[in-house]
């Protein structure tokens, strides 16, 4: 008898899992449109005009709404599931938010003032108050300032990686880390105040643009050890040891195995070093003291530079600095802008390309 009950078939609608009611596609669309327009009205009840405060109220009914709604219909489990992808979203755009409008009025201001003979120009013999002038003057010492900062700390930086990760050991090893580690979190204004001590007060250098760019190798220098030595453990050991294997050097794997395996990333991260220190001001007011004339010569004689052309412009406070200033804000983010995009189109040129 209990044979045969084993033996008789099951029907297709006993196999079948019970459906489990699901929510469309569209319900988080919907939540959210329904979360903001109820913010929007708490808001303009409460007499709240702050459109910041209404966002983090639409953000807060959005993650409650959610979490109400799914577990209504999906169930509390599938419900927690849906609140964390809720606060990803929630959190993804409360960081694109402020980059935009930032991005926003900086080009909606910017490209007032922005024009060829702002780029090709100076400010010598012009007033700060007065309308006209340019930015070449401070473009070019970004650009001096910035290149020699990299000459110093690229190389710097790029050894002393290979030294931690090919060779480092004991204690000096974990010295040089943790100096590293230190100097990541280094104010850009001690820095400036170190070289400040050292070059101008007790060597008796004056202002230059070299001045500067050593205390933006200072800033840029962690960066490049930490990026490279990250680059650098990502090369598998089965090539160094393939490389030993048939007699070659230490040395020579470095050079022409190991290197070339992490170029991609080391020139990634070289140039978000670069990037990081372009927009800094303190060392370089400090160091530079900032010039209305063209100075081609970063070793002698007061440079400006683009952040410190911001910060004067806008320190002036007339409407004709202050556009100047939104213009040269709008170059430098720009010229941050195609730095990183030159570093990912190294990083893809110089990956390794995988077969199929």
């Amino acid at each position: 008898m209990s044979h045969a009950i084993q033996d008789r078939p099951v029907s297709v609608a006993a196999r079948r899992p019970l459906a489990q009611a699901q929510l469309p596609r569209w319900t988080p669309i919907a939540i959210a449109i329904g979360s903001i327009a109820a913010a929007i009205g708490l808001s303009l009840a409460a007499g709240w005009t702050s459109k910041v405060q209404w966002g983090m109220i639409a953000a807060l009914f959005f993650v409650i709404g959610t979490f109400a709604i799914t577990t209504k219909v999906e169930g509390a489990r599938q419900a927690k599931d849906r609140v964390a992808t809720s606060l990803v979203w929630v959190c993804f755009v409360l960081a694109v938010v402020p980059l935009v409008s930032l991005a926003w009025v900086t080009i909606s201001k910017g490209v007032e003032a922005l024009d060829p003979y702002f780029l090709t120009h100076s400010m010598n013999g012009v007033l700060d108050a007065e309308a006209g002038g340019g930015i070449y003057h401070a473009l070019l010492g970004t650009i001096e300032q910035v290149g020699i900062a990299t000459l110093i700390a690229a190389p710097i930086g790029l050894l002393t990686a290979v030294y931690l990760v090919e060779y480092g050991k004991g204690r000096l090893a974990k010295a040089v880390t943790f100096f590293v580690d230190v100097m990541t979190g280094i104010p850009s204004i001690v820095a400036g105040l170190f070289v400040l001590t050292t070059w101008t007060l007790m060597l008796d250098f004056g202002p230059s643009g070299f001045a500067g760019s050593m205390a933006l190798a200072i800033l840029m220098m962690p960066v490049v050890v930490r990026s490279t030595e990250e680059m650098l453990k990502l090369v598998p050991n089965e090539l160094r040891e393939a490389s030993l294997a048939l007699g070659i050097p230490k040395w020579r794997t470095i050079l022409k195995v190991v290197l070339p395996t992490a170029i991609g990333g080391i020139t990634t991260g070289v140039m978000l070093a670069v990037a990081r220190i372009t927009g800094e001001t303190a060392p370089v007011l400090l160091l530079v003291f900032g010039t209305k004339l063209i100075n081609p010569n970063p070793f002698e004689g007061a440079q400006s530079s683009l952040p410190l052309y911001v910060y004067e412009q806008y320190s002036v406070g007339t409407d004709a600095a202050v556009a100047r200033a939104w213009a040269a804000a709008l170059v430098l983010i720009a010229f941050v802008m195609i730095l990183n995009m030159v570093a990912r189109g190294i990083a893809r040129w110089k990956a390794p390309k995988t077969g199929r």
